[in-house]
């Protein structure tokens, strides 16, 4: 498959800059797989969308403010994006500066902290890097909600509460996982009393969901591998469901299908490199809610495996058409 046959039109006044507000507001397009039905909801509606027994698998990795300035020896500014974590405390960061960086440079950060370049393994953007000092309360002192670029604005103290989950409670992640912003706390307590049950598995999401694919061939594309975790509890409730396993976002997509491919639904820990596109089936995820994604990207390639590539671009065109807000802070897609 070309990549090209994922592509689309957004007009830039469709990116959502801000979130809504109360969260439950945003707009959520309802997609049915079986007679490619949609309709236009809210997502504070989502119970009746739903039925007792059904199970919400969320991911509950929680943002950390991963983005960092500093200066090079030569006094040359650098901004650095942690991207994840290494056995034996090494980091991997993307690095932006001007001019070419060179194994073994040091960079001098905000919150008085440095790295050590050590190696760009993969001929990517990421680099590994050995932290000097305490890197984890320097981000937290003078680190940055790591916003997208499409958001085209400084982060601000507002964005470190409003690009999480209300229910987000495991450091780790390098940018927010997005399909959850949109719930409350009434919201989730509604789907409590309407029957319908959540367990909370975390994948740290890093340079592999939002990495871009770069072979026009579709499937010579390879994910880095992201940290992932899954309790007895949560395997337990996802076992003992009655309804519909119901995916909070594409990376709880990934987990649940990791763990399928795995031998099944127990507990584990570990790393997935999955990747989910057109001709991948789907063998534990049985709906998916998600927000809509940047063209010829991995995230929007599972969303069509999931549900079709026509009728996804058909869904998308439909979404812009009616005014839905994208990416992000933008709105979401129930996909029945």
């Amino acid at each position: 498959m070309k990549l090209s046959s994922f592509d689309f039109d957004l007009p830039p006044e469709r990116i959502a800059q801000a979130p809504v507000s109360p969260r439950d507001s945003s707009r959520l397009l309802v997609v049915r797989r079986a007679d490619g039905t949609l309709e236009d909801r809210t997502f504070r509606d989502l119970p009746g969308l739903l039925q007792a027994g059904d199970l919400l698998a969320l991911n509950d990795s929680r943002v950390v403010p991963a983005r960092i300035y500093g200066r090079r020896a030569t006094g040359g500014r650098v901004e650095l994006l942690f991207v994840g974590r290494e056995p034996g405390g090494a980091r991997q960061a993307l690095v932006r500066t001007n001019g070419s960086l060179r194994p073994g440079e040091r960079l001098e950060l905000e919150g008085s902290v440095a790295v050590t370049l050590l190696e760009r393994p993969h001929q990517d953007a990421v680099w590994r890097v050995q932290p000097d000092g305490d890197l984890d309360g320097a981000l937290e002192r003078a680190g940055h909600t790591p916003l997208p670029p499409y958001i085209q604005r400084a982060d601000t103290e507002e964005d470190r509460e409003r690009y999480q989950a209300v229910y987000a409670r495991e450091p780790g992640s390098a940018a927010a996982p997005t399909a959850g912003l949109h719930f409350t706390e009434r919201l989730l307590a509604e789907l409590e009393a309407a029957g319908i049950g959540r367990a909370a598995l975390t994948l740290h999401v890093g340079y592999g969901t939002f990495q871009p694919v770069q072979t026009e061939r579709v499937e010579e594309h390879r994910m880095h591998a992201e940290s992932f975790e899954v309790s007895e509890a949560a395997a337990a409730a996802i076992r003992e469901r009655k309804g519909k396993l119901v995916a909070v976002g594409t990376t709880s997509a990934r987990v649940l299908e990791s763990l399928a491919a795995g031998g099944g639904m127990r507990a584990a820990r570990g790393r997935t490199d999955l990747y989910l596109y057109p001709g991948r089936p789907f063998h534990a995820v049985e709906a998916l809610l998600t927000n809509f994604h940047l063209p010829r990207s991995s995230l929007f390639l599972l969303v069509c495996a999931f549900a079709g590539r026509e009728r996804m671009l058909e869904a998308y065109r439909h979404a812009i058409d009616a005014q839905y807000r994208f990416y992000s802070y933008g709105d979401a897609m129930l996909i029945l």
